[in-house]
């Protein structure tokens, strides 16, 4: 088990599914309290309920949008006063609409810059302002932040506005020794990415074996993530082994963006 710093609460977003529940159940296994934020109430419940079983001693489920900064905010400090100052933030939050440049809409764009980009800026305002010196923050991007994508306008566009904003907002932080890290995942097996294929085994096949048409390289390691590949890394990030670790962008994509 990693040595965690002190272990001290961490707030996930976007914990309902995917990989920020993967990061809320990881965290649990090494007896973190988790805060679990995220606007669908019913799978929230379920997370939370998991991640106790699990081994957290505390998880508490925070109903909100991270797009709406007031909701974000009064979440926060919900968190605060159930399980005390934060030790760490990892914001998985995040939408994706496929869309190029002649039919990305602008209530599209809008939606992504919104929730991808916006509701983080909402995240690292509120939370590192609760959160105890010497913490540490994780955000969840992707790869297509610095690789183009053929038909994700929107979506790499915000997400590469995310990952700036994490490691600008980084350079402030590191007054604070609060560590901020950017993960950039690629085709890992969650909700948002299969509802990319229509056809699960060819859009698959396509995401290992590469796309020329698409100007899309494949997947060096020959396998889709799982989630937990992603939440492995963010624990690390969110523990005193990376106590020396900041203002990074890591691609964990089976080397994809080579």
């Amino acid at each position: 088990m990693l040595s965690t710093t002190t272990g001290s609460p961490v707030l996930i977003s976007g914990a309902a599914s995917g990989i920020g529940r993967a990061i809320a159940l990881r965290l649990a296994t090494e007896g973190r309290p988790v805060a679990l934020l995220d606007r669908n109430a019913e799978a929230l419940a379920l997370a939370a309920k998991e991640a106790e079983r699990e081994g957290s001693p505390a998880a508490l489920a925070l109903v909100a949008d991270v797009a709406d900064g007031a909701a974000v905010r009064a979440a926060v400090a919900d968190a605060v006063r159930a399980l005390g100052l934060l030790g760490g933030l990892a914001s998985a939050a995040g939408i994706l609409e496929p869309g190029g440049l002649a039919d990305v809409t602008s209530a599209s764009w809008e939606r992504h810059f919104a929730v991808n980009t916006t509701g983080v800026l909402h995240l690292l305002q509120h939370a590192t302002a609760q959160m105890s010196d010497g913490g540490a923050v994780v955000v969840i991007s992707s790869n297509a932040a610095r690789v183009p994508r053929t038909g994700l306008l929107a979506y790499a566009a915000s997400k590469a506005a995310t990952s700036a904003l994490t490691r600008s907002a980084g350079l402030e932080l590191a007054a604070r020794r609060i560590r901020c890290n950017v993960i950039e995942p690629g085709s890992t097996d969650t909700a948002m990415q299969r509802d990319l294929w229509p056809d699960a085994e060819v859009g698959r096949a396509s995401a290992l074996d590469g796309d020329p048409s698409a100007y899309r390289l494949g997947i060096p390691l020959g396998r889709i993530a799982d989630p937990d590949d992603i939440a492995g890394v963010a624990a690390f990030l969110l523990s005193d082994a990376a106590r020396h670790v900041t203002l990074q962008q890591l691609f964990v994509d089976g080397g994809a963006s080579l």
